[in-house]
């Protein structure tokens, strides 16, 4: 703990006025956090810090804690500590899912990282979404989605090979949108969308900031045009501490 807040925190607790020590340990963090000191996402103090700068047992800090998690301030993950609650954001399956148009709507600024833009052998499940055999040549976009910096999806985009132009629209585009116009795909929507969840990877999980023993949300998309042509095929992870997934009728 800083000292600012180390010493606004030991200052707070009144020993003798019938207050729960846990209680004013708990208000006391819940200022910090309010106050910004303790960024969403941010790791608290460990719980022996804690019990020291407060002069208190452990068990009295572990009570504070339990009681900020069941408020939904922090999240306390066993052999980690305590993290302040980040927002969650509802990623909302419809018809039209655009990522930039997800994020904005929750006040945030969204932006990207490509991974990798390759040409691939279209595995079978792949190829099976896209209508193609397997083997077939495809453009392969995986990226990594931002919210205001912070990541909040991984997903692998898989386009078929007669798309003539897509991968040197990708790497000219800024969005998926805007380079599926450029080819002429003036508009396309979401036909099927499947829904898993498992842990992730060392890899996934540090690429998406999160601990290894949350899940991670998975879904599979398949798009079509106006024609009801598929053009892609999508693959997305969703780190579990900040999004969950929410279906319009």
């Amino acid at each position: 703990m800083d000292e600012e807040t180390k010493t606004a925190s030991s200052r707070a607790l009144q020993r003798h006025d019938g207050v729960a020590l846990w209680r004013q340990i708990a208000q006391a963090l819940r200022g910090a956090i309010t106050a910004g000191r303790y960024p969403p996402g941010g790791r608290l103090p460990t719980e022996a810090a804690l019990a020291q700068d407060f002069a208190v047992n452990r068990h009295t800090v572990r009570r504070a804690l339990e009681d900020l998690s069941r408020a939904g301030l922090v999240r306390v993950e066993q052999g980690r500590g305590a993290f302040v609650a980040e927002d969650v954001l509802d990623y909302t399956v419809a018809s039209r899912t655009r990522f930039s148009e997800w994020i904005r709507r929750h006040n945030k600024e969204p932006s990207g990282q490509v991974l990798r833009l390759v040409e691939v052998a279209a595995e079978a499940v792949v190829a099976g979404a896209l209508g193609l055999r397997a083997g077939a040549r495809v453009v392969m976009l995986e990226r990594l989605g931002l919210a205001d910096g912070r990541p909040v999806s991984l997903a692998n985009h898989y386009f078929p090979a007669r798309l003539r132009g897509l991968r040197e629209a990708l790497e000219a585009s800024p969005t998926i949108t805007a380079a599926l116009s450029a080819v002429g795909v003036t508009d396309y929507r979401r036909q099927v969308t499947r829904v898993t969840a498992r842990i992730p990877t060392a890899e996934e999980a540090a690429l998406l900031a999160m601990p290894r023993n949350r899940p991670l949300l998975i879904t599979e998309n398949v798009n079509v045009d106006g024609a009801g042509a598929v053009v892609e095929f999508g693959i997305a992870r969703y780190p579990t501490p900040r999004v969950q997934i929410v279906f319009e009728p």
